[in-house]
């Protein structure tokens, strides 16, 4: 929100030579936040100048300058004429114009020097508006001042035209939507130094004529209200006839406007947008020849569209706000953006200002649904005082019929179905336990009554309060100490450091999370963080059957993007999403993982309660009944060279061995036990997929090669891998402390078998027999070679182990080795068939 300094001087009190810092720093006195201070910028010699002469040349280009000297008095030490270069055309020999000289530096950091052109040496430059900031009269040009004002060459043309004003630029935070105007800066001015403030709405109240029954005729119709809340419940209407359509804004509107950050546009436009700025009521006008009324308010139907003021054509959303004519055709989307059948035009002689109170649910999701931002829905949407939309309609026509020569209808249009405000119980003692400062009962009870409050004070006991129309955000006792500490002084609040309490420590989940973060990271992969939204598509890209369980999604009833609005149910979705980015951009080789949380598809709608009451434990616990698991899962990819190739050789691409190769790795991080067997479920390739499984046969989630048609979905490289498994089934499983053991210094026995089994038989389990018929003499196994060719029977193939054997006290003689090893040989011939190879 921009502030220009002299606007605000006139709703309050300033005083004499404030300056936009000291302004600044006294709003930040009660909560607002400054972001830049604007004006003043331009330094150096602008004066007043008197075109003494003015000699056209036509150059070879086509266009014709003028070659003039200009009066601009003592203002360039001489007292001598200064001969300027000008292109524009729209002044005369004798025009006072303004001219700014050699060591000027214009907004934008433009410096001004003496410089050759179009063969002279011009000494300065003869400004327009456009170059000085300001808003420009309607004619293109250079500015030609008044001779009736009394100039004179070289009098100072900063302060004339206004360009030392100085203007502060406010953010204004979600719950002080009143401070979008110039009205509620000034009041808040007024709360941190006490200058006396005067209510811009006061006087255009005044005025304001009561509803005469007659007048354009309105109705609210609203079938479908957001949390009880009807879209609209105020809707004032007021027509003004016989407009000039070339009617221009006055110089000190558009100046108003351009310093608040506006461009002037036509006179209807400038004075809605300027009474907006002052009130923070929005209007809106409508050509009064386009309707045959009446106007109807009601929610958007099936199927309708609206071409809006950007000529954008619009599918509306059946929870959109329409302001419609009859009922039938729609003219505007309710606080955001009118239509282009109603808009008011070069022609337009007779309007219909609007002037209504939106519900600010509606707006907002109407707003960013249709991706417009605008003036309007940034003030509707954190709430617009209600009170004063009479008073905004009767200063928008004043302006008209002073400016525009129009004539205002007698009949007032004031559909009011606003219901009453119920009065907050407060005890004034809050304040003091909640901030933790001594704030008296009479002090509480002052500042509630300064911020416009009206207070029903017994002397004892709970007050009875009443928020003022223009704070919607008042709602409980919480939201009444905050501005009681901010009105007096969040100064006053004393910083004391609490005593940190003594910590336990990390957690045994946190410390899994951490270890194996830096261990992936050790291993060359980049963690990443990607959003937990997705959208139905991304089901698709991964192959998910119509059935599977991993469509389930909860969908947000407002997300953040209309195209994602599901929560993930698997962390491989938005993380392959990021994998998909990376390979667009140019980066092929990838080793990404992430640690995050995922959302069961478990469907359950939970209640919803105001902000501020507390509902009470049976409601609280249905709201956490209805609340899915979120479990903590791990996921990787892996894809292109993990090993570069370059002069020393060729590199090496990412493949399944990789991903199982990750897993193992991270089961032995956490020194828990796995075991890998086949798996076939999407997104992976059914033969290059595995499933992984704890010692209990707990399924933690599957690694593999991605499937070749998903690879090709999200053009990532070929032979792409990747792998998903349950985090907090991992964190669970390794819970139990892990004893270290005595290095036995006995030698190893080494015993090589070679098994036939079939080609559908797991190595795994093979190796499973191989472990358990082996005796607990056993210390490893390991597969180092399968082998299928013409040596075997089709359909077999062949597994050769390397079996070591150790006993703690002892070195194994051959005999035991060998009896070890035909143990455990005959184990995977009773549960596989499995023959030894000849």
């Amino acid at each position: 929100m921009l502030v220009p300094i002299d606007w605000l001087g006139e709703y309050v009190d300033l005083p004499e030579g404030v300056s936009g810092a000291q302004v600044a720093a006294d709003l930040v006195r009660v909560g607002l936040e400054e972001e830049s201070i604007r004006g003043g910028d331009i330094t150096g010699p602008l004066v007043v100048g008197r075109v003494l002469t003015q000699e056209p040349e036509p150059q070879k280009n086509g266009k014709t300058i003028n070659w003039c000297t200009v009066d601009v008095g003592d203002a360039n030490g001489t007292g001598e004429p200064q001969g300027i270069v000008c292109g524009a055309h729209n002044f005369g020999v004798g025009d006072l114009v303004v001219v700014v000289l050699p060591g000027a530096v214009l907004p934008g950091g433009f410096e001004i020097s003496a410089r050759k052109t179009y063969g002279h040496v011009s000494a300065g430059m003869i400004c327009s508006a456009e170059e000085l900031g300001l808003p420009s009269d309607g004619t293109d040009g250079i500015i030609v001042l008044s001779a009736d004002e009394g100039l004179a060459p070289g009098q100072d043309a900063i302060a004339l035209l206004g360009l030392d004003r100085e203007t502060v630029e406010v953010n204004i935070t979600p719950d002080r939507g009143y401070c979008f105007s110039l009205r509620g800066i000034a009041r808040e001015f007024s709360h941190s130094t006490g200058a006396a403030f005067t209510d811009p709405a006061l006087a255009p109240a005044e005025r304001a004529p009561a509803a005469t029954g007659d007048g354009f005729p309105v109705e609210l119709r609203d079938e479908a209200p957001l949390r009880g809340n009807p879209g609209c419940d105020r809707y004032v209407a007021r027509v003004v006839r016989g407009v000039d359509p070339a009617a221009v804004s006055p110089a000190w509107l558009q100046t108003r406007l351009t310093e608040a950050g506006m461009r002037p546009i036509s006179l209807p436009v400038d004075v809605t947008n300027y009474v907006m700025l002052a009130l923070g009521q929005p209007l809106h006008a409508f050509d009064a020849a386009a309707l045959t009324g009446p106007i109807v308010v009601r929610r958007a139907r099936p199927g309708e569209r609206l071409t809006t003021l950007d000529d954008v054509a619009r599918e509306l959303s059946p929870e959109d706000l329409l302001i419609t004519d009859t009922g039938e055709t729609p003219l505007a989307i309710a606080g955001v953006m009118g239509g282009a059948t109603s808009e008011v035009g070069p022609q337009t002689t007779d309007l219909l200002i609007e002037s209504a109170h939106f519900d600010p649910t509606t707006v907002a999701r109407s707003s960013r649904r249709h991706r417009l931002s605008t003036e309007a829905s940034k003030r509707y949407e954190r709430g617009v005082d209600p009170d004063v939309a009479a008073a905004a309609a009767q200063l928008a026509v004043d302006l008209l019929v002073e400016h525009g020569g129009g004539t205002a209808d007698p009949a007032v249009t004031d559909v009011d179905e606003r219901r009453p405000v119920e009065p907050i119980a407060f005890e004034p003692g809050l304040a003091s336990h909640l901030v933790g400062v001594d704030y008296p009962r009479e002090r509480v009870v002052e500042i509630l009554r300064e911020i416009g409050c009206a207070v029903d004070d017994s002397g004892s006991g709970d007050v009875s309060v009443r928020p003022p129309s223009w704070r919607p955000d008042l709602r409980g006792g919480p939201d009444l100490v905050e501005e009681v500490a901010r009105i007096d002084g969040y100064d006053r609040i004393p910083s004391i450091l609490p005593p940190a309490p003594g910590g336990r420590g990390l957690t045994h989940g946190q410390q899994v999370r951490r270890l194996l973060a830096g261990m992936l990271a050790a291993r060359g992969l980049t963690e990443v963080l990607s959003p937990p939204f997705v959208g139905p598509e991304a089901f698709d890209a991964l192959g998910y059957a119509a059935d599977d369980p991993r469509r389930t999604a909860v969908r947000l009833t407002n997300p953040l993007r209309e195209e994602q609005p599901l929560m993930r149910t698997s962390l491989l979705v938005s993380l392959l999403s990021v994998a998909h980015r990376n390979v667009a951009r140019g980066t092929a080789d990838l080793a990404l993982f992430e640690i995050g949380l995922v959302t069961t598809g478990r469907q359950g709608q939970a209640p919803t309660y105001d902000v501020g009451s507390y509902p009470g434990p049976d409601a609280v616990q249905q709201i956490r009944d209805a609340v899915p698991e979120q479990p903590r899962h791990l996921a990787f990819v892996l894809s292109g060279e993990l090993e570069r190739a370059g002069w020393w050789g060729a590199g090496r691409a990412a493949d399944w061995t990789d991903a199982t190769a990750t897993v193992r790795a991270v089961a032995e991080a956490l020194a828990v036990e796995v075991t890998l067997r086949a798996g076939d479920e999407p997104p992976f390739h059914p033969g290059r997929c595995a499933e992984v499984l704890l010692a209990d046969g707990t399924r933690l989630g599957v690694v593999g090669e991605l499937h070749p048609k998903v690879v090709q979905r999200l053009e990532l490289p070929a032979r792409t891998v990747a792998g998903e498994l349950d985090l907090d089934a991992l964190v669970g499983a390794s819970t139990e402390s892990v004893e270290a053991t005595t290095l036995v210094q006995q030698p190893a026995a080494h015993s090589d078998v070679a098994l036939v089994v079939g080609q559908g038989v797991p190595a795994a389990a093979v190796e499973a027999s191989l472990r358990a018929g082996a005796g607990d003499l056993l210390e490893s196994v390991r597969l180092f070679d399968v082998y299928s060719g013409d040596q075997l029977e089709a359909g077999q193939r062949s597994l050769a182990f390397r079996l070591v054997f150790r006993a703690p006290d002892r070195t194994l003689k051959t005999e035991e080795v060998n009896a070890l090893r035909d143990a455990a040989v005959q184990r995977a011939a009773t549960d596989h068939g499995a023959a030894q190879r000849g």
